[in-house]
């Protein structure tokens, strides 16, 4: 066997030194490739979690009254409240009939 030193000549076949760079390449690619998908897909499934929090806060906390009321609800609790008013005058105006009635 020859010795090896400085002035030993190593001879590589290009289309070999290609291969390996283009492998090398396509690992790399692909290693990236995968990474990125791997932090697009966490993403996605801390959004998804943090929508489930939220949809069960609101689950919970939206009957009860603590997130607040829909615009059409306060709308009809007005209504209600100038309907018993009415009532309640209505009410004044019959008690008063009766105790007419009941007089003469």
């Amino acid at each position: 066997m020859s010795d090896l030193n400085d002035n030993t000549s190593l001879g590589i076949n290009i289309k070999w030194l290609i291969q390996i760079i283009a492998i090398a390449g396509i690992a790399v690619w692909g290693y990236f490739g995968l990474t990125s998908k791997l932090s697009q897909i966490e993403i996605q499934i801390l959004r998804m979690e943090q929508s489930v929090k939220d949809n069960s806060e609101f689950r919970v906390k939206w009957p009860r009254g603590e997130l607040g009321a829909l615009p059409d609800d306060a709308e009809q609790n007005m209504r209600l409240k100038y309907l018993e008013a009415e009532v309640s005058d209505i009410e004044g105006y019959v008690d008063k009939l009766r105790l007419k009635a009941n007089i003469e």
